[in-house]
C-alpha cells in the first residue's frame, strides 16, 4: 500500500534524524560579549515609544515515541501526527519503537537531552514508564499520554488523549448480544499483552456479557493486534471449537480481519456462520461489512493530531489540559457500511 509505505519512509527519516541530534553534542556557543560604549541618548519620541515585546509563539517542539505500525489504525495515527505537524508548522522529533517498550524509553530519553517543549507517548505497554517519566518531569517536560494509559501516578503526565476503551468493549458486548439473539459461544482476540487498549476492552466486554447468561466466551487468546496473527489464532480456535463458534469478538480491526480469512480457509462464511464484532473502524473493515463478512466495528479514532498538538501548544503557553481530553466516536453496522465507507478517512 502507497500509503503505508510513504509514513514507514516517513517515520524512518524522521527517527534516524531525532536519534542523530539526541545522540550528538550539542555545539558550543558563546553569548556576544557586553559593548562597553555608552549608548547615545534617545530621543524624546523614542524614549516614551513602549519596547517591542519579544514573540510570544515561538516555534513548538515536540518529541512523540510511537509504539509501530503493527496496524492500519497505527498508520492512520501516525499519519494524523505527521501531517498536522507539517501543516502547523511543529518542529517534530518522531520516533518509531517497533513494538518494544525499551525503544520508546530511549526515544523519550533523547527527546529529554534534546530539551523539547512536550514530549507525547502511545505506550505500548501500561506498566514500566514511573522512572523515565519522572526524568522527564524532573527536566520540567510534560508528557501527554496518546490513545493508550501508563499506570502511574497522575503528577507525573499532564494528560491522556484518547478514546474509553472499557466502553468500546461494553458496546462490542451489546452489539454481539443483539446479533446473536442474546445467546451463542464466542471467541476472544486479545490484544497486546499489558496494552491499556487489549486490558480495558476485555474488561468492558466481559463485565457487559454478565448481562447475558446464555452467552459465554469459549477461549481468548492474543493476536498481538496484528493481522497474521489473528488469522493465526482464529485458526487455532476453529479447530479447537469445530461447529461450536458463533460469534468472534476482535480487540482491533486488523485481528478480525485476519479471523475473516481463517473463517473463510474452514469453508464457513463470516459475517453469517460466525458473528464479526470488532473495535478501531478502518477502510479495510468497512469494506469487509458491505462485503457482508463483518458486523460490527465500534469505532475507536485515531485522527488524534490536531487534539495532540493543541494540548501541547497549551502546555508550553503555561496552561493547564484537562487530565482526559476524550475523542469523537461512534458505532458503525453492517447495513450502513456501503454509504459510510466513502466518507471513512482511514
Amino acid at each position: 500500500m502507497k500509503f503505508k509505505k510513504l509514513v514507514a519512509v516517513l517515520s524512518t527519516v524522521m527517527l534516524i534524524g531525532a536519534m542523530t541530534v539526541g545522540c550528538a553534542k550539542p555545539a558550543e556557543t558563546t553569548a556576544p560579549a557586553a559593548s562597553t560604549e555608552e549608548a547615545a541618548p534617545a530621543p524624546a519620541a523614542e524614549a516614551e515609544a513602549k519596547p517591542e515585546e519579544a514573540p510570544k509563539n515561538e516555534k513548538l517542539v515536540v518529541g512523540f515515541a510511537q509504539i509501530g505500525q503493527e496496524s492500519g489504525w497505527r498508520d492512520a495515527e501516525t499519519w494524523s501526527i505527521l501531517n498536522t505537524a507539517e501543516e502547523i508548522g511543529v518542529d517534530l522529533k518522531f520516533s518509531d519503537g517497533q513494538q518494544k517498550q525499551e525503544n520508546q524509553i530511549k526515544a523519550i530519553r533523547t527527546f529529554i537531552q534534546q530539551e523539547v517543549d512536550v514530549i507525547g507517548v502511545a505506550p505500548v505497554v501500561e506498566t514500566g514508564w514511573e522512572t523515565v517519566f519522572k526524568e522527564a518531569k524532573d527536566a520540567g517536560i510534560p508528557i501527554v499520554l496518546v490513545d493508550r494509559r501508563a499506570a502511574v501516578p497522575e503528577d507525573l503526565y499532564a494528560g491522556f488523549i484518547g478514546s474509553d476503551f472499557i466502553l468500546e468493549g461494553q458496546s462490542a458486548a451489546k452489539e454481539m448480544a443483539t446479533l446473536l439473539g442474546n445467546k451463542g459461544n464466542i471467541v476472544e482476540l486479545q490484544g497486546t499483552v499489558g496494552a491499556s487498549a487489549a486490558t480495558d476492552r476485555m474488561t468492558g466486554f466481559t463485565d457487559e456479557l454478565k448481562n447475558y447468561p446464555d452467552m459465554k466466551i469459549l477461549a481468548s487468546q492474543t493476536g498481538d493486534f496484528t493481522r497474521a496473527k489473528g488469522k493465526e489464532v482464529m485458526e487455532a480456535f476453529l479447530k479447537a471449537y469445530p461447529g461450536e463458534i458463533n460469534g468472534v469478538y476482535a480487540h482491533n480491526d486488523d485481528m478480525a480481519l485476519g479471523a475473516i480469512e481463517a473463517i473463510k480457509d474452514a469453508g464457513l462464511k463470516p459475517g453469517t456462520d460466525i458473528k464479526v464484532v470488532s473495535i478501531d473502524g478502518v477502510k479495510g473493515i468497512f469494506e469487509a461489512m458491505a462485503a457482508g463478512e463483518a458486523n460490527v466495528t465500534v469505532e475507536c479514532n485515531p485522527l488524534l493530531g490536531p487534539q495532540f498538538f493543541k494540548a501541547a501548544q497549551d502546555l508550553k503557553d503555561g496552561k493547564t489540559i484537562e487530565k482526559w481530553i476524550k475523542s469523537d466516536e461512534g458505532i458503525f453496522r453492517q447495513e450502513t457500511a456501503k454509504d459510510d465507507l466513502p466518507n471513512r478517512k482511514y
